[in-house]
């Protein structure tokens, strides 16, 4: 199995934290949940994070059955369809946007 997440490191501008949340709960989520070939979406919001550790105020992941499955989802018009609301969210957040594809060893 694979998991591709998406990780927002940085901070929410003051005063916009529930927006952001809200944009991916509200928007986001139906998005994650369409892509082909997802078996189970996450998004996490951090609660506490111990010293030094990135700052990461929001970790999405989607589990994927195989690297071709994410291949496939990453090339989808679904995932197009996120880049927008993806935008609004930027606009509320200082920092960066990374994906990673992790293979599940256990």
């Amino acid at each position: 199995m694979f998991t591709r997440s998406a990780l927002f490191e940085g901070r929410i501008r003051p005063g916009c934290e529930e927006e952001f949340f809200q944009i991916a709960i509200t928007d986001l989520m139906p998005v994650w949940h369409a892509m082909p070939n997802a078996m189970a979406v996450r998004v996490l919001r951090t609660e506490r994070a111990e010293d030094g550790a990135p700052a990461l105020v929001l970790v999405q992941e989607i589990d994927y059955p195989s690297l071709e499955a994410v291949e496939q989802a990453e090339a989808s018009p679904v995932r197009a369809q996120g880049a927008p609301v993806v935008a609004r969210m930027m606009e509320l957040f200082d920092g960066t946007l990374r994906h990673i594809v992790y293979r599940r060893l256990s």
